[in-house]
């Protein structure tokens, strides 16, 4: 699937595509010609994009987790499952729009799904509110993991936030105070829960369903308490050095799996998730069918004192 955004460092692909399109001008005066020079510069496009993919830095990662092309909570959701009933409202103040919850079937099993949800364009984008949860999101996500304990369902979640809304309106109504209650619940939970982090989870806001048995990344994803620019304009006084704090954040996949935040990672084609969301799909999909498998043989209390030395036994650090 090739995309129609290209990143900053793939300027590269850029160049080759235009020449591509320059050729294509030639299809009337000298077909073969034309067909052999534009499948030498797709050969050329295909090993400069494996080139660039090889040995991404951790800001080009962040980039390609926040592709407007790659899939979101209800694209994998409609991929994946089948049978998905989204439930609403929180039973305190209302819905929110940037949580999705509700209930599925993958495969044999019943689950609970819940996730972030950003939007394509501006209208959803505005709707889904840029993919931040309000108080209420987390409060819905909460009631629908409740359910799903009651009815020993397990609960998949997705994670895909730039962080929890930081609005005024949002903190009035307790956007803290809902984070930390999920953190305490979820590591509780008597049913295995199983978290997969599909593009950015960023601070509180991805951890406020991010307790988890199992927690998975995609490659390309980033996980941290704080964005890179956020975190160089704190520190910095300037978002330009997002670069550099990118790499001091050790947000990547396979430098969290190393410090034993995470469990599984699942590899993406180059060029990112959304070049071949059907592979990615698919792979996820058998790795999260496999840990369930594991998972709902565990004792449900067992199941949730693993899950809390898991969490309380995070933390390396050297003087």
């Amino acid at each position: 699937m090739p995309d129609n955004y290209l990143l900053d460092f793939e300027e590269p692909l850029r160049q080759i595509r235009v020449k591509i399109h320059e050729i294509e001008a030639w299809d009337n005066y000298n077909p073969k010609l034309a067909r052999d020079e534009i499948a030498r510069l797709e050969e050329q496009e295909q090993k400069t994009r494996q080139d660039l993919y090889t040995n991404l830095t951790n800001w080009q990662r962040v980039q390609i987790a926040r592709h407007p092309e790659r899939y979101y909570t209800l694209d994998y959701i409609n991929a994946m499952f089948t049978d998905f009933i989204e439930l609403h409202g929180d039973r305190f103040a209302g819905d929110d729009s940037a949580m999705i919850a509700g209930f599925a079937r993958l495969n044999n099993y019943q689950v609970a799904v819940i996730g972030q949800q950003k939007g394509r364009d501006n209208e959803s984008r505005i709707f889904r509110n840029f993919g931040m949860a309000n108080p209420e999101g987390y409060r819905k996500a909460l009631r629908v993991m409740k359910l799903a304990e009651k009815f020993n369902v397990p609960i998949l979640t997705f994670v895909d936030t730039p962080g929890a809304f930081p609005g005024i309106e949002a903190e009035e109504r307790g956007q803290g105070e809902a984070i930390a209650v999920n953190l305490r619940e979820m590591s509780r939970l008597t049913v295995p829960v199983i978290v997969t982090i599909i593009g950015e989870g960023g601070s509180g806001g991805g951890l406020g369903i991010g307790v988890g048995d199992r927690v998975i990344m995609l490659e390309n994803s980033w996980y941290s308490v704080i964005s890179p620019e956020s975190c160089s304009t704190i520190l910095v006084k300037s978002p330009d050095k997002k670069d550099k704090f990118s790499e001091y954040l050790k947000l990547s996949a396979p430098e969290l799996k190393k410090l034993g935040i995470i469990d599984t990672i699942i590899s993406e084609p180059p060029g990112g998730a959304h070049h071949n969301p059907d592979q990615v799909v698919r792979d996820l999909k058998n790795e999260l069918v496999k840990l369930l498998d594991e998972l709902t043989r565990v004792p449900g209390q067992k199941l949730a004192k693993i899950r809390y030395a898991k969490f309380m036994s995070m933390g390396r650090w050297s003087e």
